[in-house]
């Protein structure tokens, strides 16, 4: 018995060492002196949703989210380092420690919520159902047979699945590039994307090929931080707050989207 015991006690603490290994990472709170100590800050963002992401003609990251993170990193006077991410793994990227924050177009829901922590909202994606000007989709309703694209992971994928009926043909794509394509492709009928993706589509096709159909969802995006960071969060939420407020982001709302920054809160 004292041997099955001393067993059991020592596979217990087995298991005990590897769930503090499998949570280490978020025992560690990261502190703005830890940002400022290091000299930089590590932020994720996508770059396959323009104007939000993008990259220039350095193949640089580029767009809104890129201006807004240079002057985060500007304010705590430390280097913007920023890090590709993709729709499916940039949650997993912040939760793995891989970057210090993201400013990469996440749409605050409450099922992400669970996951992270947001930041006051600082930007806004109106998502649409975008598709052939000559389908006869004027609601949700209207989607059963049709063939709908989504990139993966993404609001619009959530939009999209949450307001399809049964017979929705829904086909999920790596990103929105993809999906884009596949629209121009004709692989699909439509898409659920932001209003800033079905303008790009429109730029690429001829006049009145693909229109609007209806709004799936008008959603808040936060600055994204792992669970516990307080005080983190306390310095971005005042980071958001203070250029809501002066207009820097205003301004940089309107340079890459043409229009005000949307009345967030």
């Amino acid at each position: 018995m004292i041997r099955s015991t001393t067993r059991r006690t020592a596979i217990a603490a087995l298991g005990l060492g590897a769930a503090l290994t499998v949570f280490a990472p978020f025992a560690t709170a990261q502190s703005i002196a830890d940002i400022k100590k290091k000299g930089e800050v590590t932020i994720g963002m996508l770059v396959d949703f323009p104007p939000y992401g993008t990259t220039n003609a350095q193949n640089q990251p580029d767009g809104y989210d890129a201006d807004v993170a240079k002057l985060l990193a500007k304010e705590w006077g430390v280097k913007a380092n920023i890090v590709p991410v993709t729709g499916p793994n940039r949650i997993p990227f912040l939760l793995t420690n891989k970057v210090d924050l993201l400013v990469a177009s996440l749409a605050v829901t409450p099922e992400r919520s669970k996951q992270v922590q947001f930041s006051t909202p600082y930007a806004a994606a109106t998502i649409v159902l975008y598709g052939k000007k000559d389908a006869n989709i004027k609601g949700a309703s209207d989607l059963k047979g049709q063939r709908v694209g989504v990139a993966r992971a993404s609001t619009q994928d959530v939009a999209v699945t949450k307001a399809a009926p049964e017979g929705t043909e829904i086909r999920r794509f790596d990103d929105d590039a993809s999906a884009m394509q596949a629209l121009m492709s004709g692989q699909v009928d439509a898409i659920g994307c932001s209003i800033t993706v079905a303008a790009q589509i429109a730029k690429r096709v001829p006049a009145n090929t693909f229109e609007n159909k209806f709004t799936l969802v008008q959603q808040a995006m936060g600055i994204a931080m792992r669970p516990g960071q307080e005080e983190l969060l306390k310095n971005v939420n005042a980071f958001v707050e203070k250029n809501t407020a002066n207009g820097e982001l205003n301004k940089l709302y309107q340079k890459w989207l043409g229009a005000d920054l949307p009345k967030l809160n």
